[in-house]
């Protein structure tokens, strides 16, 4: 692939029934491209959990993903309330999901730790009471 691919998709917000949306299109794209199913996995289980936090966390929100020769960048921006502490929500099982959220099965405070698991880089750029901005990285290996 010799040209970036980009890849634009509305979440919307509080909308458990069309959350996952994009990153199941994301699979398909990338299957569709030919990836292999590590690389797949890995980006949709990252977009998936950015794209639930969209939902429970920010109102919605944006999902970019631009396929690169060397790497896919995922960008995903909100306008929600922001992350007061960065570092508290980064650890396992930590959640500020309302209980009405956790009753349908969200909000285990597994969401950021899985996006940083899933891919190689992983910035979070947050101010409280207008958003964030989180950008993965994930490389595609060179074929032997």
């Amino acid at each position: 692939m010799s040209e970036d691919l980009t890849f634009s998709y509305v979440v919307d917000g509080d909308n458990f029934t069309c959350a996952g949306e994009a990153s199941s299109a994301v699979k398909k794209q990338l299957r569709w491209l030919g990836f292999s199913p590590d690389i797949i996995r890995r980006v949709s289980i990252a977009m998936y959990e950015g794209e639930i936090n969209m939902v429970i966390h920010a109102g919605g929100g944006q999902a970019t993903l631009t396929v690169q020769p060397d790497k896919i960048v995922m960008v995903l921006t909100d306008h929600g309330p922001g992350i007061e502490n960065v570092e508290l929500a980064m650890k396992e099982g930590y959640s500020t999901a309302p209980e009405r959220i956790r009753n349908l099965g969200f909000g285990a405070g597994m969401g950021l730790p899985n996006m940083k698991r899933y891919t190689d880089e992983m910035r979070i750029e947050t101010k409280v009471g207008e958003g964030t901005t989180i950008t993965m990285v994930v490389y595609i290996p060179k074929s032997v």
